[in-house]
């Protein structure tokens, strides 16, 4: 399996601080629940990632999806 891969598979993500200064991802699908804590920094770095992912996917034509 690779990134892109497609999976029929629907899942919910919550993303929000936690108590204790972390920024939690929770996924939440198919009966599983992944709740992954990174330090802010790490976050930024997730961010900033997801961002150059974004932008690239837009030059490339992505599809919209609905």
């Amino acid at each position: 399996m690779s990134i892109n891969d497609e999976r029929d598979i629907e899942a919910n993500l919550q993303i929000g601080p936690t108590e204790l200064g972390m920024v939690r991802l929770f996924i939440e699908g198919a009966g599983i629940e992944i709740p992954m804590d990174f330090t802010p920094e790490e976050a930024t770095e997730i961010a900033e990632e997801i961002m150059a992912a974004a932008s690239r996917a837009a030059q490339m034509g992505g599809k919209k999806r609905r």
